[in-house]
Formats: C-alpha cells, sequence, structure tokens
C-alpha cells in the first residue's frame, strides 16, 4: 500500500508540475503560434511583429480591466479581464490594420520578396514595443483577480490524504478552455465558411484564387483580423497566468516561431501540434526531478541535488535547439507545412 501510495504522490507531483503548466503553456504557445502561420501560409512572410502585437492587446486589455475594476465592475469568480478582452481585441484590429496600410500594403503591391517583408516587420515591431513600454511602464503589471483556484493543494490533500496536493489555478483551466473552443472556432470558420475557403485557396495558389475571384483585400483584412484575435487573447491568458511585463512577450517569439516551423509552418494544425511539443519540452527538461525519484526509488538509490536537466534560465534554449534540429532533419515540419 506505501508502495501503491508513493507512486500515486509521484504522479500527483507530474500533475502539479509538468502536466497540468505543459497543458497550459502548450496552448498559449500553439494560439500565438495560429497566428504566425496563419500570416506566413496567407500573407506568405515571417511576421516578427506578433509578440509585441500580443503584447499590445494585453496591455490594452489591462487597461481597460483597471477601469472597469475601479468602476466595481467585475465578472465574479472569473477574471475581469474577460469583459476587456474585446476592447483590447477591437483596438489590436486597428493596430494591425493600421500597420498594413502604412507598411506592408505597399511591398505586397510591388511584390517585395518575402525577406523584405519580414524586415519591414521587424521594423513594426521595435515601433509597438516602444509604444507598449511608453504607455504601461517596462516592469511586471498584475490584474489577475476573482478566484484564483479551482483546486487547493491542501483541500486535495485534506480529501485524499496523500503527501503531496494538486493545485490548479483558474487562470490555467481558463486558458485551457478558451484554447480548444478557439481552435474548434477558427478551423470552422475555415473549412466551412466562404470567406475561409477563399483564405485557404488565396493561400495554396494566390494566381488562381485571383482567377477565381477572390477579393484578396478582403482575404488580407480577415488575416488580420484573425492574427490579431489570436495575439490578444493568447497574451492575455498567459499574462493573467504569470504576469504582464512587455519583454517577456518579445522572449516569447522565438517559442511561438520554434512551434510553427516544428508543428510545419503554414499549417494549422501543425501550429498546434508544435505549441505542444515546444511547452512540453521546456518543462519536462527544466523541472527538478529529485521529490519524484524520492517516491519512486528505494532509500539506498537516493543521491544529492535536483536531478535536473538544465535549469530554468535556459528554457528558451530548449526551443532554439529543437528549431535547429528540426530544420536540419525536417524544413517542413511534423505536418509538412510550407518551407521558409
Amino acid at each position: 500500500m506505501d508502495a501503491l501510495t508513493d507512486i500515486i504522490n509521484a504522479i500527483v507531483l507530474l500533475l502539479n508540475f509538468i502536466i497540468v503548466p505543459g497543458l497550459t503553456y502548450g496552448s498559449q504557445l500553439a494560439l500565438g503560434a495560429l497566428g504566425v502561420t496563419l500570416v506566413f501560409g496567407i500573407l506568405r512572410f515571417a511576421n516578427f511583429a506578433h509578440g509585441d502585437t500580443m503584447a499590445f492587446g494585453t496591455m490594452v486589455t489591462i487597461l481597460v480591466t483597471w477601469w472597469l475594476q475601479s468602476q466595481g465592475i467585475n465578472l465574479g469568480p472569473l477574471p475581469t479581464a474577460l469583459l476587456a478582452l474585446p476592447v483590447g481585441i477591437l483596438f489590436t484590429i486597428a493596430l494591425l490594420v493600421f500597420t498594413d496600410k502604412l507598411v506592408y500594403q505597399y511591398y505586397r503591391h510591388h511584390k517585395a520578396p518575402p525577406v523584405t517583408m519580414m524586415i519591414a516587420s521587424i521594423g513594426v515591431m521595435f515601433m509597438i514595443n516602444g509604444i507598449v513600454r511608453f504607455i504601461i511602464g517596462p516592469n511586471d503589471q498584475r490584474f489577475l483577480d476573482g478566484e484564483r483556484y479551482i483546486i487547493r493543494a491542501r483541500d486535495f490533500k485534506a480529501m485524499t490524504g496523500l503527501s503531496e496536493g494538486l493545485t490548479i489555478k483558474v487562470s490555467q483551466g481558463l486558458t485551457i478552455f478558451v484554447a480548444i473552443l478557439l481552435v474548434i472556432a477558427l478551423f470552422w470558420f475555415l473549412q466551412k465558411t466562404r470567406t475561409g475557403k477563399a483564405m485557404r485557396a488565396y493561400s495554396d495558389n494566390e494566381d488562381l484564387a485571383l482567377l477565381s475571384g477572390v477579393n484578396p483585400d478582403r482575404v488580407v483584412l480577415v488575416t488580420w483580423i484573425l492574427a490579431a484575435t489570436l495575439a490578444t487573447i493568447a497574451g492575455t491568458l498567459y499574462g493573467l497566468d504569470k504576469s504582464f511585463k512587455p519583454f517577456t512577450y518579445f522572449q516569447l517569439l522565438l517559442p511561438m516561431f520554434a512551434a510553427a516551423i516544428v508543428g510545419g509552418i503554414g499549417n494549422p494544425i501543425g501550429a498546434i501540434v508544435g505549441g505542444y511539443v515546444i511547452a512540453f519540452s521546456e518543462v519536462v527538461v527544466t523541472y527538478a526531478y529529485r521529490k519524484v525519484f524520492i517516491y519512486l526509488l528505494p532509500a539506498s538509490l537516493e543521491t544529492e541535488g535536483l536531478k535536473q536537466l538544465l535549469s530554468t534560465d535556459y528554457k528558451f534554449a530548449v526551443s532554439f535547439i529543437i528549431l535547429v534540429l528540426v530544420l536540419l532533419v525536417r524544413p517542413t515540419g511534423i505536418l509538412k507545412g510550407k518551407l521558409l
């Protein structure tokens, strides 16, 4: 019985520190990577401004959330940010449409190569980054309210009698639930609606789609609307789960691009798969397994140390290594996206 209890305690530890955080972080990366892969698949360039677009949308959501909180408006157990999210999405859509008209449209009409568009997006990235830092500042900002936990460790221990307690935060459950809904809605839109079919046709063969009567300006507009929506929701969910800091969203650009490329850039399903592959790789490699081994191994085999493969300071290096390996071994990604 003691051996079985130790195994269950080890499983609870893994759920607490690997499975639930991995699913949460993977959902956030998947939503971010979907925005990257949509822009790449339809507009045909790597949008380096996507991370800071997430930061901009989250910033607007935070500012509206603070105003709602000051007015005593809330959602009870759920974060008030959910009420502010539509405003953040609208402002982000306006920003992306404005930058498209100001920057990308010129290069698109002149048939500029993708590398030119990519370099332009780097300029847009710095512009958005400066705006966000100027308005809200460079420091951590917290905006989570309502209930913090779905399951608390002490309640789980009291209920089960185990030594280890399982904790699931509201932000984690909300992230996974919203990600599932968004993915279903996005795939329904792309597969079933006339606009979605036009976007897929434009992505597969631009010239043939234009001959078939597809309106390119409408396709571009809808692409930016979808990218802004995904970026704002992903950024807000990440901020609720951790905290908001503009530079963090710039750092998220690497794992998001890694997720899109590993899954198969230009392939929406690949972006989702890649998001979870990158997330679980980072979490699994940087977790300290010492306590798990204490439960699973005999006392005679116990050794010192955290049993950690890499420090959490190097978690983004995991994304980079996986990205390089995939580009060397299978450049089209797991689900065969478009070549870079």
